[in-house]
């Protein structure tokens, strides 16, 4: 898509040059969802994919991710990581959830999947299932934290004011340790995620708590988080609990079918995961 209304393009190359936010301003990386449709709104882009960041880090603390690090590297990335870090396939299948195609995964990035907000944004459900947070640069030079179900506030909003940059996302140790176990279904075979179910169950000596992210069916994520593993009785009333209007509606699934495949896939998930 020609975007015909931009008058500029200020290739990034250091933290000032986002200090000067002006309205009409977008920020892009990838571009995949950028320069997929009209955006007459918009006047100037500002690449951040000049700013150098390094796409993955790897601590004993965990794992940082800039957020110019592409879906393809988020996809090899489950091989790369230590045994003992057992989440390690959530990477790879999170980002077949995607529907995208390969040629999509070289250029589209973590960051901009998560700022879009999109309740089918898988990456959403990778950084929720390992308990993610993100950072978050102001364009006055402070930085802010938050996690990920409190950055998405619904289908397609967050908590980013005009000129925030989302700058990494952070995955820790502890969850990375954890089990796992991944559902997805969509109406058709290649269709967008109607529901993206994980369940993580962390090591004893991590606290041995059960986390179960729902994501896709629902208009923002939600993280169910129980001390050990939850009886069907209790993952059923926590998911009951979930209010009706959470529960996401567009062409891809309707709120009552979203809401009952989700207690499906999420009753498989604890039959795996004991």
């Amino acid at each position: 898509m020609d975007l015909n209304t931009i008058g500029e393009v200020t290739i990034a190359r250091t933290r000032t040059d986002l200090t000067n936010p002006q309205p009409g301003d977008a920020v892009i990386a990838g571009g995949t969802w950028l320069l997929s449709e009209r955006q007459d709104h918009l006047r100037r882009l500002v690449d951040i994919t000049t700013l150098g960041w390094e796409p993955v880090t790897i601590t004993d603390a965990g794992i940082d991710l800039a957020a110019t690090c592409t879906i393809e590297t988020i996809s090899k990335l489950g091989g790369e990581l230590p045994a003992e870090w057992t989440a390690a396939p959530l990477f790879h299948q999170c980002a077949t959830a995607l529907l995208a195609s390969f040629k999509i995964w070289k250029t589209a990035t973590i960051g901009g999947n998560v700022s879009l907000s999109f309740p089918a944004g898988a990456m959403i459900s990778l950084v929720t299932a390992l308990d993610g947070t993100v950072t978050v640069w102001r364009p006055d030079g402070t930085d802010y934290t938050a996690h990920i179900v409190d950055f998405v506030t619904g289908a397609a909003t967050n908590v980013l004011a005009p000129g925030d940059v989302l700058r990494s996302i952070a995955l820790p140790a502890g969850a990375l340790r954890g089990r796992t176990a991944f559902r997805k279904i969509a109406l058709s075979p290649l269709g967008r995620s109607g529901a993206v179910i994980i369940g993580r169950l962390d090591r004893p000596d991590d606290g041995g708590g059960f986390a179960l992210a729902v994501t896709g069916s629902t208009t923002k994520p939600l993280q169910l988080r129980f001390p050990g593993l939850p009886t069907t009785a209790d993952l059923t009333d926590a998911l009951g609990g979930v209010p009706d209007d959470l529960w996401h509606y567009d062409a891809h699934g309707a709120p009552d079918w979203r809401k009952a495949v989700s207690s499906v896939l999420a009753h498989e998930i604890l039959a795996e995961l004991s």
